[in-house]
């Protein structure tokens, strides 16, 4: 028989390691926590029988658990998938992630979990398991149940993606990055020209309701009328500045030091395809501001 104090003292020796497994994996907080909470369940119903490796055994049924929610989770995102593709950018602008997650986030690397949630959910376990907290191949592959073998290839699979992605996502933040200062330049300077050489013939332009008068829709469509729109704009607010808005270039307007307005920008194939103009004081008090050169 167990102690009935070993399972708990076991199970918090282990807190922290096990959440920081269940929260690289999961990219959530609040997920990592239920996670734990179902694995603490499991232990007491086990009774810690047969248990040599507390901490192994616990590893593998939190990345069971988590490998499960996954998978689950991609699901369910395929199933809604058309959907969110025509939802605005504006809608996609994510909500402010509670404090103590976002202070995670931050430690663990924000580009890191971007980049995880790429992987697919076998790909996410291997990597994470063997990558970032050094378990063995011959773990790993209990926890996916497959030969080790398998296990080597997914993580190997693994990190070829987040080496690829990081390069697409370097040479993307550079492109936006240079295409909003040009579309900054030149709407400043009224150069119409060049406005059109920066923006998409077929470019959206959302603005947000505050700022349109009633019983009007704000959206622009084409480059001339979206040029047009923004040469006038730039003449009506001399405080706009260049930003990154949520880690993207991005154009505010602070007259005052009071933030008005924030430009936020779509772009492929060397030129801006949307431009979105967040107005609403919940979504400006949910970006991550810093400051971009011109």
């Amino acid at each position: 028989m167990v102690r009935d104090d070993v399972l708990p003292r076991s199970f918090e020796a282990e807190r922290e390691r096990l959440r920081g497994v269940a929260y690289r994996m999961l990219g959530s907080l609040a997920e990592a926590d239920d996670v734990l909470q179902e694995a603490w369940l499991r232990l007491q119903l086990s009774q810690g029988t047969e248990i040599g490796n507390f901490g192994g055994w616990l590893t593998t049924v939190v990345s069971r658990i988590a490998l499960d929610l996954l998978r689950s989770r991609r699901t369910r995102r395929e199933a809604t998938l058309n959907q969110e593709e025509v939802e605005p950018i504006l809608n996609r602008v994510p909500p402010p992630d509670p404090e103590q997650e976002a202070l995670l986030a931050e430690a663990v690397g924000i580009g890191l979990m971007v980049v995880l949630d790429t992987l697919a959910p076998a790909e996410r376990v291997a990597f994470v398991l063997h990558d970032l907290f050094g378990v063995s191949f011959n773990d790993v592959s209990s926890v996916l149940g497959c030969s080790e073998a398998a296990g080597r290839q997914l993580a190997s699979r693994a990190r070829r993606r987040i080496r690829d992605v990081d390069r697409k996502a370097a040479a993307s933040s550079s492109q936006q990055q240079r295409l909003v200062s040009a579309f900054y330049t030149a709407s400043r300077k009224g150069d119409f020209e060049a406005l059109l050489n920066v923006l998409d013939p077929d470019v959206t332009l959302r603005i947000d309701q505050a700022l349109v008068p009633a019983g009007t829709r704000g959206v622009v469509r084409g480059s001339l009328a979206v040029a047009k729109r923004a040469q006038i704009g730039a003449s009506r607010a001399p405080s706009a500045q260049l930003l990154y808005a949520n880690g993207s270039a991005a154009i505010a307007v602070a007259p005052f030091g009071q933030l008005q307005l924030v430009m936020m920008f779509v772009v492929s194939d060397e030129r801006v395809r949307e431009i979105e103009v967040l107005a609403d004081p919940k979504r400006l008090a949910g970006l991550r501001l810093t400051l971009l050169e011109a």
